[in-house]
């Protein structure tokens, strides 16, 4: 029965249905983010010490399988790194220098916890944690390939 509902996610339905989906009398089985990781994966940071957090709209993590990128609030600042799907470890960071010409380091590590993605963004100035999850329009994407 797990095989089945492991492989559920490649079939047809399952991608039509983002590898979300009811069998039987509410059984609900989806894509689990450490088995797909890659696509698009949107959330809203929320602020846990500091200021200056960019916690106003939501942040967008990327990955592929060479590359991720993390942008808080889904601005300019990109910040960029390789994925790691056999240790699941996701880190992008981007190093700034600030108005006074020092290091201004922005880091961001995530790991999947079910069918999202639980993450840490930090800089010297705020520390902010996220849950990421697929944007809706996924399964349409799915039944097209378009990832």
């Amino acid at each position: 029965m797990m095989a089945v509902l492991a492989g559920f996610h490649k079939t047809l339905l399952g991608r039509l249905t983002g590898g979300t989906c009811i069998i039987g009398i509410g059984l609900l089985c989806g894509a689990a983010a450490a088995d797909d990781p890659y696509g698009d994966w949107i959330g809203t940071l929320v602020a846990d010490k500091g200021h200056n957090c960019p916690v106003n709209t939501p942040s967008l993590m990327q990955i592929t399988p060479k590359h991720m990128v993390f942008a808080p609030e889904t601005g300019a600042l990109l910040l960029r790194g390789k994925p790691d799907k056999a240790t699941q470890h996701y880190h992008a960071d981007l190093m700034m220098e600030d108005a006074n010409h020092k290091p201004l380091p922005m880091v961001f590590e995530a790991h999947p916890v079910g069918d999202t993605f639980e993450g840490v963004y930090g800089t010297p100035e705020c520390r902010a944690h996220i849950t990421l999850k697929r944007p809706e329009s996924r399964a349409w994407k799915n039944f097209i390939g378009a990832d």
